[in-house]
C-alpha cells in the first residue's frame, strides 16, 4: 500500500460557493462542509476472529493479518474471497472480524497548528458493534461510546493530535450475531432462517470510512427541516459542538439550489450562549418567495449555516432542503394541501451498490411511481439525496429486531433515533413506518407493553417530527386506544393472485371490515371504527412471480394482471397503494426493473394510475 502525505484544508473559493450546482456530495451524508476529506477505502488488512480472542491477545497492540479485504465490503465476502472456514454455510451465530490499516498525519498549510481545527474520523455505517483503535488506544465516539452499536447509521470520532503520528495504524473490530432481539431487517437471524423472503446477512464493513478535518466549535451534520408552507416558513433543527463555551452567532443563508448570484433569498442571524458539549436549536426563518417541493417539480433550495465565534471565526455546513407538507386528512393524503394518490412500489435493495439503488430509483420514476417504500433497510444516505433531486417521495422503515422483547424494544429505539437524526433533513422522506407485520412485535395483539412501546414512539414521532406521517405496524393489527389509532394510515397487506377475490377484498376494506382481509384483523386494542376518516393503503400487493404469491410469472401476463388491479384500486375511496415489488432479490423472482441493468420488464408508466379516470 502507498503511503503519502495528502494536503486537506478548511477553505472554498467564491467561485465554488456559488457556481450552478457545484455541490456534489461524494460522502453518504446529507451535509457538506467546505474542506477537503480522505477515503480511507481500499485495501485493509483483515482476520475472522473465530475464537473471539483477539481482545484478550490484544491484536490492538499489533498482529500479524493473513488476508485482506476491501473496505467498503462485508465480513461475508471476505471470508469467501479468502476461503476462511466456515465457507459454504457461512456463520450461523456469532462472527467476529478485526481490520487494519495505516494512514498517513494529513498536513494542514498551518503546520497542523490550526487553532480552529482537529481531525475527525467517520464511519459512514459499520458493525453491528464495532470498536476502534488509533496507534492501540481505544477511541470514544463523539457520544462517548467505547462499543458503538448499530450498522445502518453514521458515527464519529474526534481524534486528538497527540496521538496522532506520522505514520498512523488504524485497527477496527466489528461483531455481528444471529441475535433476534436487534435490528435486522430481512437478514436472517435464529427466529427467521434464509429463503424465501429472508435473505443472507450482509454485515461488517458496509460502507465508507474518512477523515476530514472539523472545527472545534462547530454546527453537527445533522439538520432537521419542517416547512410552513402556509407562510413560507422553515424551522431547521440544528446541533452544536463546542468544545471552547461562549457567546456565538448562528448566520442562515438560503440560496436557490442553481445560482450563480452570491446574494442569498433569505438570512437571519441568531445569538447563542453555549456551554461546552452538544445542544439542539431550534430556528425559523422565512422565504418569502419560496416554491414548494412536489414529484412533478422538485424545487430544491441551499442552505448554508454558519456557526461564528466572537473573534469572527465562522463554522460553516451546508445542505440542500425543500418546502413541503404532508398530512393524512379524511380519506386522503394531502401534499401541500392538495391531495395526491401514492403509486408506490416496494424496494428492497439488498447488496445493490449506491450506482445500481441509483439506476433503480430512475427506472421506478419511469415506471410512474411518485413513492418508494424502502422495505426496512438502511440505504446510503446518498439515495435520500437523489430521491429529493428527481422528486420522488420516500417511505422509508427501522430495520426490524426479529423478536419481542424490552431488549428488542430498547434496540429499535435506538436505531430509530440515529435514522431519525440524519434523514430529517430530505423533502423526499413523507412517510416512516415503525414495524411491520408485527415482526419484532410478535405479541402485539396479547402484551400491553409492546402497543404502549409502539404508542408513546407514535407520539414521540408526532411531536418531534411532524414533517412525517407515521405508521404503527405495517399491514396489520394497527393499534387503537379508545377508538383512536396510533397510525396516521390504515394500511393492509393483501396478496391473491384472483382477481375476483382482489376485488372483494377490496370492497371489504372500504367497507370497514377490520377482520378477514388481511392474514391477521387489521387492528387490535380498543374497537375502531372506520368511516373513510383516514387515509386508507393497500401498503403491499401483487408479487406476480414470486411463488408464495401466485399470479403469472411472464411479463406480459403481469403487466396486464397489474392493469386490472390498479384499476380495482382506483374506483374505490383508497389512498395509496404500493406493489410488491421493484427487484428480484434471492428468492423473490418478482421484480419489474432488471436489478442488474435497471432495464424494466414492463412497460413504462404501468404502475402511474394518477392521470385515470376514478
Amino acid at each position: 500500500m502507498e503511503i503519502h502525505h495528502p494536503n486537506y484544508g478548511l477553505s472554498k473559493t467564491k467561485e465554488e460557493s456559488f457556481a450552478e450546482d457545484t455541490s456534489i456530495n461524494l460522502l453518504p451524508r446529507a451535509v457538506l462542509r467546505p474542506n477537503s476529506y480522505i477515503l480511507l477505502d481500499g485495501e485493509w488488512k483483515f482476520k475472522l476472529d473465530l475464537e473471539d480472542k483477539g481482545l484478550t491477545e490484544s491484536w490492538h497492540l499489533g498482529h500479524a493479518y493473513e488476508y485482506t479485504g476491501m473496505w467498503p465490503g462485508s465480513i461475508e465476502e471476505h471470508m469467501k474471497n479468502a476461503r476462511i472456514e466456515p465457507t459454504q454455510k457461512s456463520w450461523r451465530d456469532k462472527v467476529i472480524a478485526w481490520y487494519e490499516r495505516e494512514f498517513p498525519l494529513p498536513h494542514l498549510s498551518t503546520n497542523n497548528g490550526d487553532p480552529h481545527s482537529l481531525l475527525q474520523l467517520t464511519f459512514g455505517a459499520c458493525g453491528y458493534e464495532t470498536m476502534v483503535w488509533l496507534n492501540g488506544i481505544l477511541l470514544k465516539t463523539i457520544e462517548g461510546e467505547e462499543v458503538h452499536t448499530g450498522e445502518y447509521t453514521s458515527f464519529s470520532y474526534e481524534l486528538d493530535p497527540k496521538t496522532l503520528k506520522e505514520i498512523n495504524r488504524l485497527t477496527v473490530r466489528i461483531a455481528d450475531s444471529m441475535d433476534a432481539d436487534i435490528p435486522r431487517g430481512k437478514q436472517e437471524s435464529h427466529v427467521y432462517k434464509r429463503g424465501g423472503i429472508w435473505y443472507q446477512t450482509y454485515t461488517g464493513a458496509v460502507r465508507s470510512v474518512w477523515l476530514e478535518p472539523v472545527e472545534r466549535n462547530r454546527l453537527r451534520s445533522r439538520v432537521g427541516v419542517f416547512s410552513i408552507v402556509e407562510d413560507n416558513m422553515v424551522r431547521f433543527n440544528l446541533t452544536t459542538r463546542i468544545h471552547d463555551p461562549g457567546n456565538y452567532t448562528l448566520r442562515l443563508q438560503v440560496y436557490k439550489r442553481k445560482q450563480d448570484t452570491p446574494e442569498p433569498l433569505a438570512e437571519d442571524s441568531y445569538p447563542l450562549k453555549l456551554e461546552s458539549g452538544e445542544k439542539r436549536q431550534r430556528v425559523v426563518i422565512e422565504i418569502p418567495t419560496a416554491e414548494l417541493w412536489t414529484p412533478e417539480n422538485p424545487v430544491l433550495y441551499r442552505l448554508v449555516a454558519q456557526l461564528i465565534d466572537e473573534k469572527g471565526y465562522a463554522a460553516e455546513i451546508e445542505t440542500h432542503f425543500g418546502l413541503r407538507k404532508i398530512e393524512a386528512r379524511g380519506c386522503c393524503v394531502y401534499l401541500n394541501n392538495k391531495s395526491v394518490y401514492l403509486d408506490g412500489i416496494l424496494y428492497q435493495p439488498g447488496t445493490a451498490t449506491y450506482e445500481e439503488i441509483k439506476a433503480h430509483m430512475v427506472a421506478m420514476k419511469k415506471l410512474g411511481c411518485n413513492l418508494v417504500r424502502i422495505h426496512i433497510a438502511g440505504v446510503d444516505p446518498r439515495i435520500y439525496n437523489l430521491a429529493d433531486k428527481i422528486g420522488m417521495m420516500l417511505w422509508v422503515e427501522v430495520p426490524s429486531p426479529h423478536h419481542s422483547s424490552a431488549k428488542s424494544r430498547k434496540a429499535h429505539r435506538e436505531e430509530l433515533l440515529r435514522m431519525l437524526s440524519l434523514i430529517g433533513t430530505h423533502p423526499s422522506v413523507v412517510i416512516w413506518s415503525l414495524y411491520n407485520e408485527d415482526w419484532g412485535a410478535q405479541d402485539i395483539a396479547t402484551n400491553p407493553e409492546t402497543r404502549q412501546y409502539i404508542t408513546e414512539m407514535y407520539h414521540y414521532m408526532q411531536l418531534a417530527y411532524p414533517q412525517f406521517l407515521i405508521v404503527d405496524n405495517d399491514g396489520w393489527h394497527h393499534i387503537s386506544y379508545e377508538g383512536r389509532l396510533k397510525s396516521d394510515l390504515l394500511t393492509a397487506h393483501l396478496y391473491t393472485p384472483d382477481l375476483q377475490r382482489w376485488k372483494e377484498l377490496l370492497d371489504a376494506i372500504v367497507s370497514g371490515q377490520m377482520t378477514g382481509v388481511a392474514a391477521f384483523p387489521l387492528v387490535v386494542g380498543d374497537p375502531f371504527f372506520y368511516r373513510n376518516h383516514i387515509p386508507l393503503i393497500v401498503s403491499e400487493w401483487g408479487g406476480f412471480g414470486f411463488s408464495d404469491y401466485g399470479g403469472p410469472k411472464e411479463n406480459e401476463g403481469r403487466s396486464e394482471l397489474i392493469k386490472a388491479y390498479k384499476k380495482e384500486l382506483r374506483s374505490r375511496p383508497i389512498a395509496g397503494d404500493v406493489y410488491t415489488q421493484a427487484t428480484n432479490i434471492e428468492d423473490e423472482k418478482n421484480g419489474l426493473i432488471d436489478e442488474h441493468s435497471a432495464a424494466l420488464k414492463v412497460p413504462e408508466g404501468l404502475l402511474n394510475s394518477r392521470d385515470e379516470e376514478l
